[in-house]
């Protein structure tokens, strides 16, 4: 291979998003510090408790976004089987003494000291298998009725032992909108998709009709009691709503340009889990509506990126990148929804930016997918022609 040919090789790696994912995570370590150092301080006795924990996470994580971004991505596509088999296997660990118990909820692993949220790894396994799974079958296929089903089944199981062993609705709901997200982009027609919009939509307006009609029941369970406090949060002010209240405070009290950066008054103990689910909302009253519209404008360019990105590749490498689109999309929509109160409150973090060890690692290394498909996308995808013809 010639010197020219390196330098052009080297050339099409996308600096461009780099820049956005290290700017959302030095974003996300210094909200991190501001809105968790009085909770660490006062549980731990160390105010940078929280940032030491996501440092070590984000450094690991970025590491191995670095050695996948340098690997040619279709060497992952043999190894999406075995990912599939891995994330249902350690879904099912939570059950065992491996399994870890946090807030109520047994969502995690402890893996030699160290907690895993299976959950995270579920997202990364289901869109390796999905983009696999979805060209063996090929578009044609993926055009009839039969086709389409056979793709919307394959998550399933997972999204229902997500749902049901680690009691995370949140994700098994995140999970199946990646795979969908993933088939529009590879199907040839559209019309299953109007009609499953639509079925859908008439299914969640049932399903809060009949809460709401259930109300004076007293065997609600937590979902649906979140689903009243979603309605009316404050008749719910001293349970479910208390907290979504305390972070419509905080938004409402940021004014455009907020309080300044460390100035937040929710962070002393009146917001439950500022640093994780809800650190949106300190953003809005640190830094005003001015700051939350720059974060908001920063994951539409990192979106922008993925999208040109896809479109130079094949279909193995377009599908994962849409996957890890998804993925950050929805789960975005859904904490800034949740903490807006335009959704019912469920704990999914801000990528990026919320505290988490496990969702960090993950992302990145899911951007490091993307990063390999931005590098060697076209050249693949030219090879391939080349070789069909």
């Amino acid at each position: 291979m010639s010197n020219q040919t390196k330098r052009k090789e080297v050339n099409m790696f996308d600096f461009s998003l780099l820049f956005i994912v290290l700017f959302l995570l030095c974003f996300g370590l210094v909200m991190i510090y501001s809105v968790s150092s009085y909770e660490a301080s006062m549980r731990f006795g160390d105010a940078a408790y929280f940032l030491k924990s996501q440092l070590l996470a984000t450094g690991l994580g970025l590491v191995l976004m670095i050695v996948i971004a340098n690997i040619k991505y279709p060497f992952w596509e043999k190894f999406a089987t075995l990912a599939f088999v891995i994330s249902h296997v350690l879904v099912l660990l939570v059950l065992s003494p491996l399994g870890i118990e946090r807030n109520n909820a047994r969502r995690w692993l402890d893996i030699f000291g160290t907690s895993l949220q299976p959950a995270e790894v579920a997202k990364l396994g289901i869109i390796l298998f999905m983009a696999s799974f979805i060209c063996k079958i090929g578009t044609k296929n993926i055009g009839t009725l039969k086709g389409f089903l056979t793709v919307l089944i394959m998550p399933l199981p997972l999204c229902f032992i997500v749902w049901q062993i680690t009691t995370n609705l949140s994700s098994a709901i995140i999970i199946f909108g990646i795979v969908l997200l993933m088939l529009f982009v590879a199907s040839p027609k559209y019309k299953h998709f109007i009609v499953a919009g639509v079925v859908g939509m008439v299914v969640v307006m049932i399903i809060v009709f009949v809460i709401i009609n259930v109300a004076a029941s007293d065997n609600l369970g937590f979902r649906s009691e979140r689903v009243l406090a979603w309605l009316d949060p404050e008749a719910y002010a001293q349970g479910r709503g208390f907290q979504t209240l305390q972070a419509l405070y905080a938004i409402g009290s940021g004014g455009f340009f907020g309080k300044g950066l460390g100035q937040s008054m929710q962070k002393l103990g009146f917001l439950p889990e500022a640093q994780n689910d809800m650190i949106f909302s300190i953003i809005s009253e640190e830094l005003g509506l001015f700051g939350a519209i720059a974060i908001i404008l920063m994951f539409m360019l990192l979106v922008w990126r993925f999208m040109y990105v896809a479109r130079e590749a094949d279909l193995f490498g377009t599908l994962l990148v849409v996957g890890v689109m998804g993925h950050i999309v929805i789960q975005v929509i859904i904490n800034i929804g949740v903490v807006t109160n335009l959704i019912p409150n469920t704990g999914i973090t801000l990528p990026f930016i919320s505290y988490g060890g496990s969702s960090v690692t993950f992302l990145l290394i899911e951007i490091g997918l993307v990063l390999s498909v931005a590098k060697f996308g076209k050249q693949i995808a030219v090879e391939k022609e080349q070789n069909a013809v």
